[in-house]
Order: structure tokens, then sequence, then C-alpha cells
């Protein structure tokens, strides 16, 4: 049980949250899974995922990304599927444009998600605090929307700083295979990839000035919930599913 990736074929990055020291307890393996893609995933795949206890997956990524990379747990009988568009409305390319004088573009991603788009977040965990079973919830990379809502669960759940930046730093090495696939559409597309390298990046330091930002400008985690509608139900749900037996 207490192992962090999960190594199914297709995928390059799922991992349980559980094993996080809190003073509460370490938080519970197979109770949440974060995820890259399952796209590439076929029905053996699929399977497995249900075999290890995954009941409901919250896909996070854009319509047009389901529109050519259809995910492959729509449609089991044995898992709820949902979709719910993390970072629509946010554009990606405007924050990559030659002119822009960002200085980190995801960590401004990671901002305006915070500020823009609470009601999705608020969607999200309620999704995972009333799901049965296991929840999976992913994107493209697993690193970026994925990493915003497993931050947030982590930050509520009582993880320390250290341990939330550790685990988005993680996504670095899993994924190695997979931005070396972008980096060849990209390419084949006759883009230029320089635009694309800060998307690509997952430094510690842009998870921790995110919850620097999230302390500083929202008054924490509970506080932030609390701003954009998650009731005191859900969020005792979302701390039991991390920490409960």
């Amino acid at each position: 049980m207490s192992t962090r990736h999960i190594p199914v074929p297709g995928t390059h990055n799922i991992r349980d949250l559980g094993g996080y020291a809190t003073q509460a307890g370490p938080t519970r393996w197979r109770r949440l899974l974060r995820a890259d893609g399952l796209h590439r995933m076929n029905q053996e795949g699929v399977a497995q995922l249900h075999g290890l206890g995954v009941r409901t997956v919250i896909d996070l990524r854009r319509h047009h990304e389901l529109a050519t990379q259809p995910n492959p747990t729509n449609g089991h009988p044995g898992i709820a599927y949902v979709h719910i568009s993390l970072f629509d409305k946010l554009d990606v390319a405007e924050a990559t444009a030659p002119e822009t004088d960002e200085p980190n573009v995801l960590l401004s991603l990671y901002r305006r998600a915070l500020a823009e788009r609470g009601e999705e977040i608020r969607q999200i965990l309620t999704t995972i605090a009333e799901a049965d079973g296991l929840v999976l919830f992913h994107c493209t990379a697993g690193k970026d929307r994925t990493g915003v809502i497993a931050a947030l669960l982590l930050a509520l759940a009582g993880v320390s700083e250290q341990d939330i930046v550790a685990d988005y730093a993680l996504t670095k090495s899993q994924i190695a295979p997979l931005l070396d696939a972008i980096q060849q559409r990209v390419t084949a597309r006759g883009e230029d990839m320089n635009r694309y390298k800060a998307l690509l990046e997952c430094e510690p330091e842009t998870m921790q000035q995110f919850l620097d930002h999230l302390a500083e400008h929202h008054g924490g985690v509970n506080r932030y919930l609390v701003g954009i509608g998650v009731t005191e139900t859900i969020t005792a749900r979302l701390r039991a599913r991390l920490l409960a037996d």
C-alpha cells in the first residue's frame, strides 16, 4: 500500500498522496491519487485502476484536450468520470507571449487560478469529499492543475510546506519522457520551443511562492476555502478522507 508512484502502462505520473506527516498522523494511503493524462492507457490500464479501488476520476483538462485525447475511464461502469476544467479561461498562450515580462509564468497561472477559478476549485473539492472509494484527479502532465489541487488538499490536512513543495517537485523526474514527447510535437509543428520551456518547469521555488501567496493574500488554505464557498461539512470530509482510519 505504501508506494508513492503507481506504475500503470500509458501513464508516467500517478502518485499517492498518502504517507505525509501531520500532527494527526500520516496521511492515509490509497485515498487520493494525483496523475498525468490517462488518454494513453488501454482498457487493461483502466481495469488496473479499478482494481486498485479507483471509483472516481476527476479530469481537470480543457475541453479541447478532451476532444483530441479522450479519457478512457469515461463510460466505465465502475468509475464515475467527472470533468471540471480548472484552467479554463486562463490564457496560457498570452502568458508565454514573447512580449510578456512575467518572471514566473507558472506562478502567475497558479495565483490566477486561486483568484479566478474559485468556483471550479469548490466543485473539485466537493466532488472529492462526496466520492466513494479511491479518487484520482489529473490533468495532462500531472503538474500544474493537479499540483494546485494537491497542494490545497495537503495543506488542509496539515502537511508541512516542506513536504508539499517536495511532493510538487517529484513530478520533474516522473514526467521526463512526457516532456520529450511534448518537445517533439512542438518542433514538428514548427513552433519555437523556447516559448514553452517555462510551462514545462517544475521547480520547488514555484510551489513555495504559491504557498506564500496563499497565506499572504488569501489568509491560508482554511480562509481561502471559506471564501470560495466550501462548507465546513465538506472541509471535514476532506480531512477525514486524508486522515481518518
